[in-house]
């Protein structure tokens, strides 16, 4: 059993991005391992949980069972700075709905 993550080549990109978008903070958890999620992001009063993945990647089994017995908001699983964005225009409509 693994004790430490990985991570995917795509994150980096998608952590630039990002620092760089207006309202967000940014840590990565990979490191902790264990099937925690690789980024926390705090967003205009939200926080996220998101996995990177790469284009075809999956969870892990241990990825599976810390996402089902997590009893927050549902972790993001993420494969591109676009999904990235899309995930954050998604938390800005809910935000403005009152969601």
């Amino acid at each position: 059993m693994r004790l430490h993550g990985k991570v995917d080549l795509n994150q980096h990109e998608i952590v630039r991005m990002l620092r760089q978008y207006p309202g967000v903070t940014v840590q990565s958890l990979a490191s902790v391992g264990g099937g925690v999620p690789d980024l926390i992001l705090g967003f205009r009063g939200s926080t996220l949980l998101i996995e990177v993945k790469g284009r075809k990647g999956t969870l892990t089994d241990a990825q599976q069972t810390w996402h089902d017995n997590w009893e927050g908001a549902p972790v993001a699983v993420i494969r591109s700075v676009d999904e990235a964005i899309a995930l954050l225009k998604t938390v800005e409509h809910h935000q403005r709905r009152g969601y």
